[in-house]
């Protein structure tokens, strides 16, 4: 059995699964929360080649600033030529990524699972 990792934040937990880092974003994220998530998502996306998910499926509640941490994280992956995998379901976080377009770049996955499943898939680069 797979210990749960330790919080590095009370909205977000890193972890190793099938080769890739996974960043599970956890509670609201909002402007608060964005403050103390980015500096361990500018860690792991400062690495060449990186293979990252970002899990929102523990998220309640989804604003600007998590959209800022997204777009920046997906900037980021892409210039260092790594890889990035988004999972949500949320119906209302998903309203959210298509009306910003962020849905197109980033397509979401239902399940982490889903996400994993597919390494040819890249960050939705255009």
């Amino acid at each position: 059995m797979q210990q749960e990792p330790a919080p590095l934040t009370r909205h977000l937990r890193i972890h190793r699964d099938r080769g890739h880092t996974v960043l599970e974003f956890r509670g609201e994220i909002d402007i608060a929360a964005a403050t103390q998530i980015a500096p361990y998502l500018d860690r792991v996306t400062a690495r060449r080649g990186a293979r990252l998910v970002i899990d929102l499926s523990q998220v309640d509640f989804f604003d600007c600033s998590g959209l800022r941490l997204l777009y920046r994280a997906r900037s980021r992956v892409l210039d260092r030529d790594g890889e990035l995998q988004l999972v949500c379901a949320h119906p209302l976080t998903l309203r959210i990524l298509k009306a910003t377009g962020l849905a197109r770049l980033l397509p979401p996955r239902p399940t982490l699972d889903a996400a994993l499943g597919q390494p040819e898939a890249t960050s939705g680069s255009v």
